[in-house]
């Protein structure tokens, strides 16, 4: 057996991975040298390096078996087999690259500062737009993939001219998928929601945590997760509180006595607020806004930069008024008060007889007249000797 051929292939196959080597070093000294003064470019390097690596290790072993393989019947299926996995690599590194760029421009914008309205709409419009662009290299490479064999080749036109009613069929088949997915990208474009936006959900309270193109995540405040489809918020109200800006308003409302001090209550506001950082200095309000029945309602306005910061001024706020009302003002404590009262006409009517058919009054008396008129009268046996005697 001959094994000069091998020998070759062998020898062709080292060189092509020192070439790879020296081309990767090559490559990774200049990226390097500009990553010193561009940050960009070394993120680029560290996301892209294995792809770029894979890459070119296949392309040199697609060029050392081309030009040294020793048995030619395999080489077509070698060939081929190199063409797909260099498609496949070719699509990582594109996106590897889209992800890096991506992740770059959102770099730009930082979510960690008080009015982040503008980042949170790029983060959210930058993801949607990551997860569209893989998506649209995946499918080419598949397709890619698919049209490098002769039969997918041979059916590919009536494929395409069978593509309309194809479509019609899926369309109808996965209409909630698609609607979904149109969803998804409304809402990374129309700016509705963003990534990072208080809202409140099936009376749920919680932060965008994640759009993607079928789906919204919402992180609630007690660290639950709440997913829903992307069209119910395309097609169910909701409330956005960090639509326009990240700063908010809250109330605060006792039921009092009437014996409470609103004034008094206004120097213990500034007093609470001054001491706590809670409190971003736009609004402070109180107010007496219903004093009906056996209640006075206090309600305080105050502002704070965001949704969490709010709750917490709220809530500190309220305490310690419970605190100061119970110390200081126990009179102005809610009571519940019951009166019981008589009237003069009810103690007038108390002292007269009672009205009856045939007696208490003239009428009265007339009418037990006319009913017994007809019968005699007998008066006992000790009046008439007393009347006789007197006679």
């Amino acid at each position: 057996m001959d094994w000069r051929p091998w020998i070759d292939f062998a020898t062709a196959v080292i060189v092509a991975l020192v070439a790879a080597v020296v081309v990767v070093a090559v490559l990774a000294a200049v990226v390097r040298g500009v990553g010193r003064r561009r940050p960009g470019a070394a993120r680029l390097v560290r996301t892209a390096r294995p792809a770029f690596r894979v890459l070119l290790l296949v392309v040199a072993l697609w060029i050392a078996t081309a030009s040294a393989f020793p048995l030619p019947d395999w080489k077509p299926p070698l060939a081929h087999g190199f063409l797909l996995a260099t498609i496949a690599a070719t699509a990582w590194l594109l996106a590897s690259g889209l992800v890096v760029l991506l992740e770059g421009a959102k770099s730009r914008y930082r979510l960690d500062v008080a009015d982040n309205r503008v980042a949170r709409r790029v983060h959210t419009q930058l993801s949607i737009v990551k997860r569209l662009g893989i998506a649209v290299i995946v499918l080419f490479a598949i397709a890619s993939m698919l049209l490098t064999f002769p039969g997918v080749q041979a059916v590919g036109t009536s494929i395409l001219a069978s593509a309309g009613v194809l479509s019609v069929v899926a369309g109808l088949a996965a209409q909630s998928s698609l609607a979904n997915v149109f969803a998804g990208v409304q809402l990374a474009f129309s700016d509705a929601i963003r990534v990072d936006d208080v809202v409140i959900v099936e009376n749920e309270w919680g932060r965008i945590e994640e759009i993607t193109l079928t789906y919204v995540v919402v992180h609630l405040w007690d660290d639950r997760r709440l997913v829903l489809p992307s069209t119910y918020f395309t097609t169910t109200p909701f409330q956005n509180w960090t639509r326009k800006e990240s700063a908010l308003l809250g109330a605060v409302e006792f039921d009092l006595d009437w014996r409470v001090s609103p004034s008094d209550m206004r120097h213990k506001l500034d007093e609470i607020l001054d001491a706590t950082d809670l409190w971003d200095g736009r609004t402070k309000v109180l107010q007496v806004t219903d004093a009906v029945g056996g209640l006075v309602r206090i309600r305080i306005l105050v502002t704070a930069k965001d949704a969490p910061t709010l709750f917490d001024l709220r809530c500190y706020v309220r305490e310690a008024f419970v605190e100061w009302l119970h110390d200081t003002d126990a009179e102005a404590l809610p009571r519940q008060r019951v009166q019981l009262v008589e009237s003069a006409g009810a103690r007038e009517r108390s002292g007269e007889e009672p009205q009856g058919l045939f007696t208490g009054s003239t009428d009265a008396q007339e009418r037990a007249t006319t009913f017994t008129s007809s019968n005699p009268v007998v008066e006992p046996v000790d009046r008439i000797v007393t009347r006789g005697e007197s006679e």
